[in-house]
């Protein structure tokens, strides 16, 4: 999917500018520019940060059309709503007015969400299926292996990231606004 052609359409579609979704946002007229040319790869917190203020779920944005009825949702179904080095398949993405985003989460060795801590709204929990994750909430620093699960309150700053040589593989959940 081409994030800074999608940004744009639903920018223009709810009517709102380049510097007035910037200044909801509080982040400058050029970085939504560079992010609808792709000069700039928004990572997931940012770009909810500027999803928020559509106001849109990162769930809805990476969807297309709406599929109410739909249970089953095939591996090559699930669109990717992560950045470079973190991928996030999105499970119901074409479900309308979903409230839980259900993804299966892949690090490979060194991926991390960021140096800026991620913090949203709602609770957020998953279990590694594969490998091994740091995880930080708040000032506490957790390393998550094969088996393990983590539950929080998505209000706490929290960041992960895999420290070692082999790809870690979770199954999370989260609310999708």
């Amino acid at each position: 999917m081409d994030v800074g052609e999608r940004l744009k359409q639903i920018r223009k579609l709810k009517g709102i500018s380049q510097r007035e979704l910037a200044k909801r946002a509080g982040v400058t007229n050029s970085t939504i520019s560079m992010i609808e040319k792709n000069g700039v790869s928004p990572s997931v917190s940012s770009l909810k940060k500027i999803l928020a203020c559509v106001p849109i779920s990162i769930g809805d944005f990476f969807t297309d059309e709406a599929e109410p009825d739909k249970v089953v949702f095939r591996g090559d179904e699930q669109p990717d709503v992560g950045t470079d080095n973190v991928k996030l398949l999105l499970i119901g993405a074409t479900v309308k007015e979903r409230t839980t985003n259900i993804m299966r989460e892949y690090y490979p060795p060194g991926a991390d969400t960021g140096t800026d801590m991620l913090q949203h709204e709602g609770e957020e929990g998953g279990v590694v299926i594969k490998g091994e994750i740091e995880l930080t909430v708040g000032q506490d620093i957790y390393t998550l292996k094969a088996g393990d699960g983590y539950y929080f309150k998505s209000s706490q700053p929290h960041r992960f990231r895999n420290m070692s040589d082999d790809e870690c593989q979770i199954i999370s959940a989260n609310p999708a606004s």
